[in-house]
């Protein structure tokens, strides 16, 4: 199993990751991971998380995957994205972003893990 990078920073509007340095918004998987940018598919606060965002790392074999919220959990998953999930019967946590960081590193020793990561709002 290839391993998932480990976010070893999160403050306000910026994130460090291992192998990806530094940027303020992540998408990753097993393997690695790059910026998640959220005009690729149309993401916003509300609706929310595309179904399209999860693709890549459904693609890259993650078997859990951790959705952030934002700082102030502004940021929404839309009912189609979490339909996607379930449908690929892959685990998914919810969580404010810095306990969403926590989540995923821990999971990272253990299990295939994806995650979308937003470090403001």
């Amino acid at each position: 199993m290839e391993r998932s990078p480990r976010i070893t920073h999160i403050s306000w509007g910026r994130m460090e990751v291992e192998g990806l340095g530094e940027g303020k918004d992540f998408k990753l998987f097993p393997g690695g991971g790059r910026p998640w940018d959220w005009g690729e598919h149309g993401t916003r606060h509300d609706p929310g998380i595309q179904p399209a965002d999860v693709q890549e790392l459904l693609d890259h074999g993650a078997t859990v995957v951790v959705l952030s919220q934002g700082m102030h959990e502004r940021l929404k998953t839309m009912p189609e994205t979490l339909r996607k999930l379930a449908d690929a019967r892959v685990d998914v946590h919810l969580a404010e972003t810095a306990a969403a960081v926590e989540q995923y590193n821990e999971l990272t020793a253990i299990v295939p893990v994806g995650g979308l990561f937003h470090s403001t709002c």
